[in-house]
């Protein structure tokens, strides 16, 4: 038998040994892992691209978003200061995410919270220094009472209302209590209203997400929460 004759036959040569290119298990054809074999694909894998937005697909309509851009100017016109101008048409573009996040998923998300948290110290600071004690104080006492009663209620509010509550404080100071009084109240007319139409009982199974009324105190309170505080204070 010739030389070439025994390299064609003897075991290991790369006709006949597993491992060639052709028949091993990790070829680029076979192996699971490859770009047509592998459900890690960019149309199989949950990624940047298939996870939740942030905001809700109405928010980012053109509409919402010019009108919500009206509606901060609108209010930023009214105040009488810089300072308030600045930080309460920033207030009006936060509750408007946050309460239409919470009217269609039912949560109020960090990710909105957290980040505007620090942009109202961050402006109370460089805008009007001297306000900024008083308004993290009324943060502070909004947020607490909020928390308390969602502590006793849970079912009722939850704890994205507290932050959000804390977070309207760090932009209107005292007038935030204005808007919390005006949510509670316009709350628990629209569960009158429910009451009365399907029932008390089919009324304490409805639901209501507290953020809609926040973020509509908010933007009341920011245009005629400090009139009304110095009226109501100096008549008493």
């Amino acid at each position: 038998m010739s030389t070439a004759e025994q390299n064609r036959s003897a075991p290991g040569t790369a006709e006949s040994v597993p491992g060639t290119a052709e028949t091993v298990p990790g070829s680029a054809e076979a192996v699971p892992g490859s770009a047509e074999a592998v459900p890690a694909s960019a149309e199989a894998v949950p990624g940047p691209a298939g996870a939740v937005p942030l905001l809700p697909a109405r928010l980012r309509s053109p509409a919402a978003i010019a009108a919500t851009a009206l509606v901060a100017g609108g209010v930023a016109a009214a105040q009488d200061s810089v300072a308030a101008s600045v930080l309460r048409g920033v207030l009006v573009l936060v509750v408007v995410a946050c309460g239409l996040t919470d009217l269609e998923r039912r949560v109020i998300p960090n990710r909105i919270t957290g980040p505007a948290a620090l942009l109202g110290l961050a402006l109370g600071l460089a805008l009007d220094p001297s306000g900024e004690p008083q308004r993290l104080l009324w943060a502070a006492m909004a947020g607490g009472f909020l928390l308390v009663a969602s502590l006793a209620n849970p079912a009722g509010m939850g704890m994205g209302d507290v932050k959000l509550v804390g977070v309207m404080g760090l932009f209107l100071g005292r007038s935030v209590v204005v808007a919390v009084l005006f949510a509670l109240l316009a709350s628990v007319a629209t569960g009158v209203v429910i009451a009365r139409r399907r029932g008390v009982r089919a009324a304490r199974k409805t639901s209501l997400p507290l953020g809609p009324y926040l973020a509509v105190g908010a933007v009341v309170a920011a245009v005629v929460g400090d009139p009304l505080l110095h009226s109501y204070l100096h008549h008493m």
